[in-house]
């Protein structure tokens, strides 16, 4: 018998699983999956850290949470600065003096601006009533055009003028020469990948790899006093109110015999034609110097029921069904849901820390 299960060894159910084993619980941890880590599994090939489900870059401003993740690896200086190719052009992200520079030849704030404002009055949006509408009445045409088009027409599997405004208001354009895309304080990658960070929090915890909590239901609501479920909440209710929507991803990975592929870390491609969003070449989030390189290519694609779910699509309608699962969750005495498909939101690293972090607060202290 145990005092938690644990549905998920991604990164909220670890943090979880470790502060109640810390505090004296019996906890068991199972995955579906053959590895723990859920998506921040990193494993080395040929020497080299290879983030197997797709980008993960550690930042916060939150010096608690940044501390807190310190306990268990040593993190570089990483700064995220992508590069954007649209045909045979390149572009610094996020949108910055470099970007408009590269993109109009203006050098001065001023200049970029006036262009940007040039372009938002001669496209003449007065209300912006879909994701083009948007874009172009934040950057201009150009931009638009070049740099956001393809690339999340591709991301969302619709063309931007049947998308909402809402996924590009937080699009960050700035007018100094800053290529670091993120604004928080502390940023990085931990010094030898990111499964050795879930391995310590696991550290004395049973943990069950390749056990589908949903083939052994019964048994596994039996086992313990209490859930942490960080599965798909609309699947623990079996869908009973309807299906969320997620958009999902295909990775392709090959390991090539030269020292540098593209000399970043991630490139996208803003080209709608070429099928791919970006490629990763995973030495250079750590500064390697191996012999090989290993990249991968990164699809998004239609989720179905059975694929591996990354996006929750957080429009109106997917929101009120979340609602209704929600008001069940409410109701629970014995399960907890957390986790990105447990509350259904998007959630970087260090919000999922922050989330595990309060759900352990509210279970322990009350």
């Amino acid at each position: 018998m145990y005092d938690y299960l644990i549905v998920g060894a991604g990164l909220f159910g670890s943090v979880f699983a470790y502060e109640a084993n810390k505090r004296g619980k019996k906890v068991l941890v199972i995955d579906k999956r053959n590895h723990i880590g859920g998506n921040i599994y990193t494993k080395q090939v040929e020497g080299i850290n290879v983030h197997e489900y797709g980008a993960h870059i550690f930042h916060t401003s939150d010096k608690e949470i940044w501390d807190y993740i310190q306990q268990f690896a040593m993190f570089n200086r990483y700064t995220n600065s992508p590069i954007a190719r649209y045909k045979d052009e390149v572009y610094n992200m996020p949108f910055n003096m470099n970007t408009f520079n590269k993109m109009w030849g203006v050098i001065t704030p001023q200049e970029a601006k006036d262009k940007i404002n040039q372009q938002i009055k001669e496209a003449g949006i007065i209300k912006p009533r879909n994701l083009e509408e948007q874009a172009i009445s934040m950057v201009g045409k150009d931009i638009y055009e070049k740099l956001i088009k393809g690339y999340t027409a591709k991301q969302w599997g619709k063309p931007c003028t049947e998308l909402p405004t809402f996924i590009i208001k937080r699009l960050p354009v700035r007018l100094t020469y800053d290529n670091n895309y993120f604004n928080d304080l502390y940023q990085g990658i931990p010094i030898g990948g990111y499964t050795q960070i879930i391995e310590k929090m696991l550290e004395n915890i049973d943990v069950k790899l390749n056990c589908d909590f949903f083939n052994h239901k019964k048994e596994m609501e039996k086992i313990a006093n209490k859930i942490i479920f960080t599965g798909m909440i609309d699947q623990y209710y079996n869908y009973q109110y309807g299906t969320l929507e997620y958009r999902s991803l295909r990775f392709e990975t090959e390991v090539l015999n030269m020292v540098n592929y593209q000399g970043n870390a991630v490139v996208n491609y803003n080209e709608y034609e070429i099928p791919f969003t970006r490629i990763i070449e995973h030495k250079h989030f750590e500064y390697g110097n191996q012999a090989k390189t290993v990249i991968t290519r990164e699809y998004p694609r239609k989720w179905e029921k059975g694929d591996e779910p990354y996006y929750p699509i957080n429009d109106d309608i997917n929101n009120n069904l979340y609602k209704k699962y929600k008001a069940l969750a409410n109701k629970e005495k014995k399960v907890i849901f957390g986790g990105r498909l447990g509350m259904y939101q998007y959630l970087d690293m260090h919000n999922v820390i922050k989330e595990a972090l309060l759900c352990v607060k509210r279970e322990f202290n009350g």
